[in-house]
């Protein structure tokens, strides 16, 4: 196994993380922790799991990330299955789901303030991480979590029944708010952002599905269409949180306040200090 690890090392050479990446797939496929990898270098792998092994690491020299291959991230301290019909949950992500909740709770550190909002829809839930966290973390909260994709909504149901909030995540096929009715208390979408075939496309983003990551020729197709969707959805009171991508922000808040010119709209920076997030209280 030691020489099996060594071998992977150089095949990742070129990829930053790949020392890392090699342990974490081995680890994966003997269903042992990585310590107990790198404490046993003497144990030998059967030809199926070195056949197995190899096929990984080309794969991930790639360029294929490795939540594919492993079949796991872990997102807001929770672990989801992902495979290549959903998009690969960001770190960055995290933040849409901490303003949300410090929303419901009615700010944060303080005790609930409001009454748990009745209405919550999630568009754009692919592995249904955003919807499956925010009901795990609070106690009550229903949310429709709806998805164009039919095989992401299938992946979504797993994390769901998984987590034991199947009863309070409805996961619904649907084109952004299309199928709802009513008014709506919470909305919150991670939406396709990239401005596809442009400079500075990621080169892993040929792995993850397109229909979650092309947003139109400037990126702002979908996000456009979900807010003219939103305008007649959000009564007062209500709030909608939108990730973005960085450069978005002054093209996203003129447009927000075009389709809402009496709400109270900001842009919220994440730990870096992008912007992340359009913030719209209706």
């Amino acid at each position: 196994m030691g020489q099996a690890l060594e071998w992977a090392r150089r095949e990742l050479r070129s990829r930053e993380a790949g020392g890392l990446e090699a342990q974490v797939l081995l680890s994966r496929l003997l269903d042992q922790p990585r310590a107990w990898v790198l404490a046993h270098p003497e144990a030998a792998l059967t030809c199926a799991q070195a056949d197995t092994y190899g096929h990984q690491v080309q794969s991930c020299a790639a360029g294929m990330p490795l939540a594919y291959l492993t079949g796991i991230q872990e997102f807001f301290g929770l672990e989801f299955e992902v495979n290549p019909t959903v998009f690969i949950p960001r770190p960055e992500t995290e933040l849409l789901v901490e303003r949300a909740l410090s929303w419901i709770r009615g700010g944060e550190g303080k005790p609930q303030a409001r009454p748990i909002p009745a209405h919550v829809v999630e568009v754009g839930t692919g592995s249904g991480c955003i919807a499956i966290s925010l009901a795990v973390k609070s106690k009550g909260l229903k949310i429709v979590a709806g998805d164009l994709s039919r095989e992401a909504l299938e992946v979504a149901r797993r994390n769901v029944r998984h987590h034991g909030v199947a009863d309070r995540v409805a996961l619904v096929q649907m084109d952004l708010l299309g199928s709802l009715k009513g008014p709506l208390d919470l909305i919150l979408a991670n939406l396709p952002y990239m401005a596809w075939g442009q400079p500075g496309v990621p080169a892993s983003s040929r792995f993850e599905p397109r229909l979650a990551r092309d947003g139109g020729e400037d990126g702002l197709r979908i996000i456009a269409r979900l807010l003219e969707q939103a305008v007649a959805r959000l009564p007062p009171g209500s709030l909608a949180l939108l990730e973005i991508e960085a450069s978005q922000g002054a093209a996203v808040l003129r447009l927000a306040r075009s389709r809402f010119p009496r709400a109270s709209i900001q842009i919220v920076p994440d730990l870096a200090g992008l912007d992340r997030l359009l913030e719209i209280r209706a």
